[in-house]
């Protein structure tokens, strides 16, 4: 491991705190030239303006109406071609399009691994899979408590194996359709399902964001995750037993419609429970990246449709018209995915440039390890957890399996602390319009905050043997 420059000018400093704000995905790269140190050249600079600006216009993307994958994926073009012009002018362009080329196989598995969970959602929800789970827990005529644990408790179990995104809209819709006239049960559901979701997602590779790229890069194993498993039922359960106590008593109005799901839909749930057995234990037997395992899937999955619309009924109009796989895929979230193209060949640039580096030895060499990785995980209150631990990853700290089970934990449950800290939070944000607000959710920061210390308190009790 190369030697890890001090940072001991203002221009290293101002790196630092760029990235502490505006922190970015990156990747290590294995080049066939040394790389040219262009920390203090004009396009280190260029490098580090341009992901400011990128990053302020994606955060901001209500107030400006513009996509936050826009400006990250064009400013992502324009420093790797300045890097690359800088190489070539000093006859190393092989060099920068070997670290790029790496960058993008990062991203490639990434795209291809959340592209088919996508897409067995979105063909879930096009099945009615969703709505019947809503029509189904307003039929148990559940009270407000009832139903506060019950979808907090189905965010926090979903999450294992779906990304959080999609359970947050998931049992948001469920908590505003069954609290309609109650915008404090709606809000506190909220709170507590953005808790969940996070937690659950933590615990697992298949359902967060920061996990999977741990996961990617082979720094634990696929069963190490689930050593978390009791500090994020420590973190879910505090907060939620705290608001457990103002949520109404009473109980919503029975729903008047039936459960109907379309044909295939039950085959459709096994057929992804399938496709995560096989992604799971082809990496853990054949050592195959996760996305071999979920395109396998999506093959299956193909075939499938396939079958059903073979097989229609010409006289049954619930059933005529079968699924489209191909429409399922063009729903995903491609502003999403696009912009985590942005984001890690961004700050791949920022990390080849050599940025990087000096955050390194600052974070894993002059603080406590431990502080570093609680305070790593606090600021993903303001910046997505899969960006910060990208950035992490492309650092090469040399810690032990309890430290970066301590920052896959801090990263996962420290979104839950502001409303904008986590996609399942962003995504309620604009999907609830009655209760729930970032101010409300700031309201129940104190005890969030109390669930995430006891939560790193149980990981070094429960897994002191790892560190």
């Amino acid at each position: 491991m190369k030697k890890i420059p001090r940072i001991d000018n203002a221009r290293h400093f101002f790196a630092l705190v760029l990235l502490s704000f505006f922190p970015t995905l990156g990747f290590a790269q294995e080049t066939a030239a040394p790389q040219l140190d262009l920390t203090h050249h004009f396009v280190g600079y260029f490098a580090l303006a341009l992901t400011a600006i990128a990053y302020i216009a994606a955060m901001t993307e209500d107030v400006i109406e513009l996509k936050k994958s826009k400006p990250m994926v064009l400013s992502a073009a324009l420093v790797w071609f300045a890097i690359c012009i800088y190489y070539a002018m000093h006859g190393q362009a092989k060099t920068a399009a070997i670290a790029f080329e790496s960058n993008l196989l990062a991203y490639i598995e990434l795209l291809l691994f959340i592209l088919v969970s996508m897409t067995y959602l979105n063909t879930m929800s096009e099945r009615g899979i969703f709505d019947g789970l809503r029509i189904f827990l307003l039929n148990k005529q559940c009270s407000y408590r009832q139903l506060f644990w019950i979808t907090g408790a189905l965010a926090f179990v979903l999450s294992i194996v779906v990304n959080g995104l999609t359970v947050g809209l998931l049992m948001g819709a469920v908590a505003l359709a069954v609290g309609k006239n109650q915008p404090k049960f709606i809000a506190l559901a909220c709170v507590n399902i953005i808790v969940g979701a996070n937690a659950g997602g933590t615990m697992s590779p298949l359902g967060g964001i920061s996990t999977l790229f741990v996961w990617q890069h082979k720094i634990l194993h696929f069963t190490e995750f689930f050593a978390l498993t009791i500090p994020c039922l420590i973190n879910f359960l505090v907060p939620a037993s705290i608001m457990h106590f103002s949520v109404p008593k009473k109980t919503p109005a029975i729903s008047k419609q039936s459960i109907a799901l379309k044909r295939g839909s039950k085959r459709i749930v096994l057929l992804f429970v399938i496709t995560l057995g096989i992604t799971v234990s082809s990496n853990v037997l054949l050592e195959l990246p996760p996305a071999a395992g979920m395109m396998a899937g999506l093959g299956l999955l193909q075939f499938f449709n396939f079958y059903l619309t073979k097989t229609e009924q010409e006289n049954d109009v619930e059933t005529q018209k079968s699924f489209d796989v191909f429409k399922s895929i063009a729903d995903v979230d491609w502003d999403t995915l696009l912009f985590f193209y942005g984001a890690m060949m961004i700050i791949g640039a920022v990390g080849f440039v050599g940025y990087l580096d000096s955050v390194a030895h600052f974070l894993f060499g002059e603080m406590n390890v431990s502080v570093a990785n609680i305070m790593i995980g606090l600021s993903s209150a303001f910046v997505d957890n899969g960006t910060l631990m990208f950035a992490v990853l492309s650092m090469h700290p040399d810690i032990s399996n309890g430290q970066w089970l301590l920052l896959t934990l801090t990263l996962g449950v420290g979104g839950s602390l502001l409303a904008i800290g986590s996609a399942p939070g962003v995504g309620l944000l604009g999907q609830i319009k009655e209760g729930y607000s970032f101010g409300f959710h700031l309201r129940w920061m104190p005890a969030i905050l109390l669930g995430y210390f006891l939560s790193i308190a149980a990981h070094f009790w429960v897994n002191a043997v790892n560190f």
